[in-house]
């Protein structure tokens, strides 16, 4: 550490000489080409010099950072290994390697090496580990684990196959802090197949809340760019968040581990960067707002079932069939113009389009078009060059438009290596050029950019008339949804008035993509997509194209799918996932321990969904989850302040009382920010931090809290009633780690805590053995 601190100050200091120096032994004189070429190349040499001191530099200072972290906890496991007629090797496990400076002997082995393997897998006994050389045979004589904090072993205990109990217990039962935390020492085996597979193209991951499934995503993360070091970089890496929280949430695992963090992002953000300022995007969260809190608009039953269809595979298909038919006919073009003349029509652009192989791709046939209307501009820009508009135009050139022109000009003459033109009609020809040269210029840039086809019509064609989509659907065996022309009428309605559904955001791109070509990221080595439940059969498919190299981590709940889209299995993005990619290049982890939570929350929240008995909780002790009934709205205000008080005395570092809507949580905000230190939680808010916050339901997915306070769990249209709310009520409990707290007004609560539910939780100011007194639906 000593060495690295003298390291890092040196090369600061060289670093601070070089800028302040930059200029200083360089002289730039832009007419003499020589001295030019000499300038260049000392530019380049310094800024080479600079290059390489900032690099020894960040390397030095991440290595110094992760050795002030194995100073304070050196190790978390050891292992004892016997290999088959060798003897024991004694071998600890840390977050990073440390070797012994005088031998280059390995004191601590970096908990990705293969040699970790067997702490991770294998219980004391027979024991095999890959490595570059083969498999080893061998004994597992002893299997033990630290807990140790700044630098002093606080507990050491030995173990079985599972990381032992004593450690979660220890991690587990601490408050909630801003940001996810490494979870290396406590990986448990099927943790550690999901982090170590190197094999999986697609790789998905379905895993009861809690079961760790983000945790170790970004324990994958960190393995492969320990494992492909010098081939992979954490630029070729993109994680796609559910939001931006979120994001803020995560940031800090791969730094706490010594590697650069991933790129990160959100599929809404790249629909808007895609999108551009073409429409207004409507986002998620505005699409799931609208399904929880307008069913008695008028058009409320055929969105749903637009949104629904617009997710689905058969939407996939007729789509494919669709762009297929697009190949043939019915591709809409725009007429090339020039100053209000036209030049090419929309016919005849269709005739020398639909004129070519069909056989050719149409992007290909499109680029084919581009470059025949590049030669006929080529063509009218010489013709353009006698007439009486270009010597007017001339003539109205500004000042510093001529001047521009002008340098233009000579320097063009120079390469050329004509003489300076001091004669009038040269230099009026010339001017000329210029002028009609920046005439054609954005005609020439639309026609690169492939603006004469009419996108948002080809599009908008599906929608046009019903009966074209029910022909092209009958064709390929499928059926559209009854109230198909009420969808077509939104659908139209909307483009027209330059507003993106967020179903029809990602349709819509993929379209557009498939007609003028996709551009693809070959760069990206690997995704990671978060609650994948949540993507629809579309998103998939157009991520598929997006990053057509990248191999795949899908993590998701299916008893967490809550996006409006989400009412049927099939439309969840885990079974459309799978067929785009070959089976044997495909494998499927299943998490069912849930460690979030304490034990008597994990058995109230296994009650609300269907198949919850699958659930395994970990053996951590807690309270049991309460329910509290409130006679009214301020009644249920102040017993809300109350707990938030109690609980915060107690020590929890992160309270969220999490309410259904964000009209719910602008309500229930306004009446406890007088008392409490809270915070809203909003779809613009990019941090995580601890405290008191009021969040709807959909922007707590992925995020844990020490206490979750539930602000409404009554029957009222307000609290969760349908059955699609079913998988967002359990969504909302399941956010909690150490208590769970429901509150309701009224006396009938939803239909959720009702049946066996109502076993799992206490009402205050009752016995634990009387009948709750309120009723379900």
């Amino acid at each position: 550490m000593e060495t690295l601190e003298q390291q890092t100050a040196d090369t600061r200091e060289e670093m601070v000489d070089i800028r302040k120096n930059f200029w200083d032994e360089v002289t730039v004189n832009f007419e003499d080409s020589v001295e030019m070429a000499e300038s260049y190349a000392s530019l380049k040499q310094q800024a080479e010099v600079l290059s390489e001191r900032e690099r020894t530099h960040r390397q030095a200072a991440m290595q110094l950072k992760t050795l002030r972290k194995l100073k304070s906890s050196p190790y978390f496991g050891r292992i004892d290994f016997q290999e088959d007629g060798e003897g024991v090797d004694r071998v600890y496990l840390g977050i990073a390697s440390l070797r012994d400076a005088a031998d280059e002997d390995y004191l601590i082995y970096d908990w990705r090496a293969p040699i970790a393997s067997l702490y991770y897998d294998y219980p004391p006994g027979p024991a095999q580990v890959e490595t570059p050389m083969g498999t080893v045979h061998g004994e597992l004589k002893l299997k033990r684990q630290f807990v140790i904090r700044d630098g002093e072993i606080r507990s050491l205990f030995d173990t079985g196959v599972t990381i032992g109990d004593e450690l979660l217990q220890e991690v587990l039962g601490k408050q909630s802090d801003a940001a996810m935390k490494s979870i290396v020492g406590t990986i448990q085996r099927e943790q550690n197949r999901i982090i170590r597979d190197e094999r999986s193209r697609l790789l998905l991951v379905q895993g009861a809340a809690g079961s760790g499934k983000t945790s170790a995503a970004l324990q994958r993360v960190a393995y492969l760019l320990y494992r492909f070091r010098g081939t992979l970089s954490a630029d070729q890496i993109v994680l796609f968040s559910p939001n931006p929280m979120f994001n803020s949430y995560v940031s800090t695992v791969l730094p706490e581990l010594g590697e650069e963090n991933m790129q990160q992002t959100t599929f809404q953000e790249y629909l808007a960067i895609r999108m551009g300022k073409s429409f207004k995007l409507e986002n998620p969260y505005a699409q799931l707002e609208y399904a929880l809190t307008s069913e008695l608009d008028s058009g409320y039953q055929a969105r749903m079932a637009g949104i629904r269809y617009k997710a689905s595979t058969d939407f996939v298909a007729l789509i494919e069939r669709y762009l297929g038919l697009l190949g043939q006919e019915g591709l809409k073009f725009r007429d090339v113009t020039f100053r209000d003349e036209l030049l090419v029509s929309a016919d005849q652009i269709g005739e020398y389009f639909y004129a070519l192989d069909s056989a050719i791709a149409i992007p290909n046939r499109l680029r084919l078009v581009a470059e025949w209307l590049l030669g006929l501009l080529k063509e009218r820009q010489k013709a353009a060059l006698e007439e009486a508009w270009v010597d007017e135009a001339v003539e109205l050139l500004d000042k510093d438009t001529y001047l521009k022109a002008h340098q233009s000009l000579k320097r063009q003459n120079r390469r050329n290596r004509e003489d300076t033109f001091d004669d009038f009609d040269r230099e009026r020809e010339l001017l000329g050029q210029y002028v009609v040269q920046e005439q054609f210029k954005p005609i020439r840039a639309r026609v690169r950019k492939l603006a004469f086809v009419d996108l948002k019509a080809a599009y908008v064609k599906l929608f046009n008339d019903p009966a074209f989509a029910a022909s092209l659907s009958g064709s390929i065996g499928k059926s559209l949804p009854r109230e198909w022309p009420d969808i077509c009428k939104q659908t139209t309605s909307r483009l027209q008035n330059r507003t993106m559904a967020y179903e029809d955001a990602t349709p819509f791109l993929y379209v557009i993509e498939r007609i003028r070509g996709f551009q693809t990221n070959t760069s990206v080595r690997h995704i990671l997509v978060d609650e994948a439940q949540d993507y629809t059969a579309f998103q998939f498919a157009y991520l598929k194209r997006l990053f057509p190299f990248s191999r795949v981590t899908a993590l998701g709940d299916l008893n967490q799918s809550i996006n409006a889209h989400a009412a049927s299995d099939e439309n969840t993005g885990f079974a459309a996932l799978a067929a785009l990619y070959p089976q044997e290049e495909t494998e499927t982890v299943v998490l069912k321990q849930s460690y979030r939570s304490t034990r008597p929350i994990v058995e109230f929240t296994s009650q609300l969904i269907p198949g919850g008995n699958e659930i395994q909780p970990f053996n951590r002790d807690g309270k049991r989850p309460t329910l509290t009934i409130a006679a009214n709205e301020e009644e249920l205000h102040r017993l809300l302040q109350a707990r938030i008080e109690e609980l915060a005395a107690e020590g929890n570092r992160t309270i969220a009382v999490i309410c259904k809507t964000a009209v719910q949580s602008a309500i229930a905000y306004e009446a406890l920010r007088n008392d409490s230190k809270v915070r809203l939680i909003e779809k613009e808010t990019a941090t995580f931090e601890p405290g008191i916050v009021v969040i709807p339901s959909y922007l707590a997915k992925g995020v844990e809290f020490d206490a979750v306070l539930v602000y409404d769990a009554s029957a009222a249209c307000s609290g969760y009633v349908k059955e699609s709310e079913r998988r967002l009520f359990y969504t909302v409990c399941t956010r909690a780690m150490h208590e769970l707290h429901l509150f309701a007004v009224g006396n009938t609560l939803n239909p959720f805590l009702g049946g066996e539910a109502a076993n799992y939780y206490d009402v205050p100011g009752t016995r634990s053995s009387d009948t709750t007194p309120v009723h379900t639906l």
